[in-house]
């Protein structure tokens, strides 16, 4: 019976899944939605059960073999002991390790290479590795932490709109781009950032990205502020490396040029992604431990 292996990048927009071989083989992927286990555990279960379904489903496998699979998971909030337990309660595999997504991002990334990692996406996270070890910063959610995120780049927008709007501050093109979203009413604003998840935050952080490539002052205050939070974590997970930095997450790559000389000097291209880093830990933890009892 062939043994099956899943790797599992869930982060706070969506859910990706691997199927792989005992050889490493990946033989099918899935995508589904947000699998944050801090902000909604049972909804991240879900999409992590979903996205698993389909990769097993574009190998033409039945899902049922996922009670007998060997699982490593990143996943974004990973970083809550409670979460993390409440999580694996509820997970089908045989077998599941439930990391962080910045130690999946760091296997993936640098291989078997040694140096730093910045995830910037929805929620953001730094790691430092070393040989097999790793160590990560930040991740803490957008209420405490998530520096330079697009969550908190989306919600640094909104507060400038309503402090453009209160004449607080100068207003911008970007500023009136956001508060048109909510028909210039700034209640409808306030209403929307208080039950609104990160996700929907960052839904916003491309506009500011690319207003402030045309140069508006709001965008590239915004952005200024962001990229120099995210200058002081490369600082702590650069110390003591080779000065090899990936940037990841989907505005990882967006940031470079806004980073300090010091940081853009040191960025080179990922050697995979976190969804093969996830993967390949499967493979490499599980295969002997499924050899054996297989």
């Amino acid at each position: 019976m062939t043994q099956f292996f899943i790797g599992v990048d869930g982060g706070g927009t969506s859910c990706r899944a691997a199927l792989a071989t005992g050889e490493g083989t990946v033989v099918g992927e899935g995508r589904s939605g947000a699998a944050n286990i801090m902000t909604d555990v049972d909804g991240a279960v879900v999409h992590i059960v979903q996205a698993a379904s389909d990769a097993c489903r574009s190998a033409g496998v039945d899902p049922d073999i996922l009670s007998s699979a060997h699982a490593v998971l990143g996943l974004a909030g990973a970083n809550v002991e409670a979460t993390v337990t409440t999580a694996k309660r509820q997970l089908p595999f045989q077998n599941s390790v439930i990391e962080t997504d910045a130690l999946i991002a760091a296997h993936g990334a640098l291989a078997d290479g040694d140096g730093a990692i910045a995830v910037l996406g929805t929620g953001s996270v730094f790691a430092q590795k070393r040989g097999e070890d790793v160590r990560t910063i930040g991740g803490w959610g957008l209420i405490l932490g998530d520096q330079g995120a697009g969550a908190a780049l989306g919600r640094s927008l909104l507060r400038e709109a309503l402090l453009a709007f209160d004449g607080v501050r100068d207003g911008s093109a970007l500023t009136e781009r956001a508060l048109n979203d909510f028909q210039n009413d700034p209640r409808a604003l306030s209403a929307f950032a208080h039950d609104a998840v990160p996700g929907q935050f960052a839904r916003y952080a491309p506009l500011v990205f690319e207003y402030a490539d045309q140069g508006d002052l709001v965008a590239v205050r915004v952005l200024k502020q962001a990229a120099a939070e995210v200058d002081e974590s490369l600082r702590v997970v650069l110390q003591g490396t080779d000065g090899h930095l990936c940037l990841l997450g989907g505005l990882g790559p967006l940031y470079e040029p806004w980073l300090a000389d010091e940081h853009r000097q040191c960025v080179h291209p990922p050697v995979g992604d976190a969804l093969s880093g996830a993967t390949n830990l499967a493979v490499k933890r599980f295969s002997a431990e499924a050899r054996v009892h297989g």
